[in-house]
């Protein structure tokens, strides 16, 4: 019996430690760098007080303008972004600062590239108020978005082929909703 108490022991505090052991928000995954420090909106800019950091959370109380990084020369990356709207909201995030990835409350779903004509490929986004998670990969002129771990666009080069510009900040739009991000990490691709 006492080898059986002494196993769930070590089980149920590793499941207790496992978060810590994790990072928890705002901490980069290896290999990423994190474009939001979880404290304030240094390496962002913005109209503030309209973007601000509360609980390690950037929110946006959807009065005035977009909230771009400062570093504009962002090219082949892995973007990990988290994120949650109201009823009704309306935004996007904007890579290289140009076309949006979708965020909206609409039944089409997250993700798709709206102004590019393609829509997500199926509805991955979570209840509305609960967190959602985007992992935006941005190759030379192809773009895939995957919506909590759902590819919903598939390598694509609907958003960038025409464009003369390779590279860019990091925008999160404005689009007159409340909105909360957080766990905003980026990891940059060889060329």
């Amino acid at each position: 019996m006492k080898p059986f108490r002494c196993m769930l022991g070590l089980v149920l505090g590793a499941l207790c430690l496992g978060p810590v052991l994790a990072g928890g928000d705002n901490t980069p995954p290896a290999g990423f760098k994190a474009l939001f420090n979880g404290k304030d909106l240094t390496g962002w800019k913005g109209k503030q007080p309209n973007w601000k950091v509360v609980d390690g959370v950037i929110v946006y109380d959807g009065k005035a303008g977009d909230l771009a990084t400062d570093r504009k020369d962002f090219k082949n990356f892995i973007l990990h972004v988290d994120w949650k709207i109201e009823k009704g909201g309306d935004s996007g995030i904007f890579p290289r600062g140009q076309a949006q990835v979708q965020i909206w409350d609409n039944k089409e779903g997250s993700g798709g590239l709206w102004n590019h004509g393609v829509k997500a490929l199926k509805n991955a986004d979570k209840k509305i108020g609960e967190w959602n998670h985007f992992e935006i990969t941005v190759e030379k002129q192809y773009i895939t978005v995957k919506l909590n771990g759902e590819t919903v666009v598939e390598k694509t080069d609907k958003m960038f082929a025409k464009s003369k510009k390779a590279e860019g900040p990091i925008v999160l739009q404005h689009h007159g909703n409340p909105l909360w991000f957080k766990n905003i990490y980026i990891k940059e691709l060889p060329e």
